[in-house]
């Protein structure tokens, strides 16, 4: 067997970080400008601080954005550090062997392959180009999070949405679990909005909430 965990691992850092600001939505910046009152600014500003997201060109974060199924992917593999450093392969793997519509040479293929190793089910057709739903990003960040963590399963009561019809019910286990998590919260009527496009603000607050808990509770 060829181990190719120390190429993967330094090809996982440098896909990090050289991220362009017109594709990877994550792009390098001396610090975000246009967070104003934002809300979470100060957990985007913190996630900026410690190398787990990046503007988009130069100053600017742009919070309101819609958040791209590419970027959301990016951001999970990124933030929680899924790497494939502790695999071996026989080959190295690539991206258009396990999702139809992501091209290899992609700048977000590398973080596909890494959330796919590290048990995050990314659907296999999910379109990078697409705005990524809030209850898709929470599935795999709860996903990418207990696998991080190496966390427990968990017993719990349901808390009662008022939309939980709208939910995927493949996704309802992890919406639940973020909620608990408080990766999550439902709004002031007791509603998930499972369908909703999330902003890159939404998400990065989100990851840092996930990364708050895995510091309180994870074993790695």
């Amino acid at each position: 067997m060829i181990s190719t965990k120390k190429a993967l691992a330094a090809f996982s850092i440098s896909a990090l970080m050289m991220l362009s600001a017109g594709g990877a939505g994550f792009a390098a910046g001396s610090g975000f400008t246009d967070l104003g009152s934002v809300q979470g600014k100060e957990k985007i500003e913190s996630l900026k601080d410690r190398g787990l997201v990046k503007g988009v060109n130069g100053s600017q974060f742009m919070p309101g954005s819609v958040l791209s199924a590419a970027q959301g992917v990016q951001l999970i593999s990124g933030g929680l550090q899924l790497s494939l450093a502790a695999i071996d392969f026989i080959k190295a793997p690539v991206a258009s062997d396990i999702f139809t519509k992501v091209n290899d040479d992609a700048w977000y293929a590398e973080a596909f392959i890494n959330a796919h190793y590290n048990g995050v089910n990314v659907p296999a057709d999910l379109d990078p180009k697409e705005p990524m739903t809030k209850q898709l990003f929470t599935a795999l960040l709860v996903q990418g999070l207990e696998k991080a963590g190496n966390l427990p399963l968990i017993k719990l009561a349901p808390t009662k949405i008022a939309d939980e019809d709208q939910i995927d019910p493949s996704y309802q286990g992890g919406i639940q679990r973020s909620l608990v998590y408080k990766i999550t919260a439902l709004d002031k009527d007791g509603k998930f909005n499972p369908e909703s496009k999330l902003t890159r603000a939404e998400a990065a607050v989100m990851l840092y909430n996930a990364l708050e808990y895995l510091k309180a509770h994870g074993n790695r």
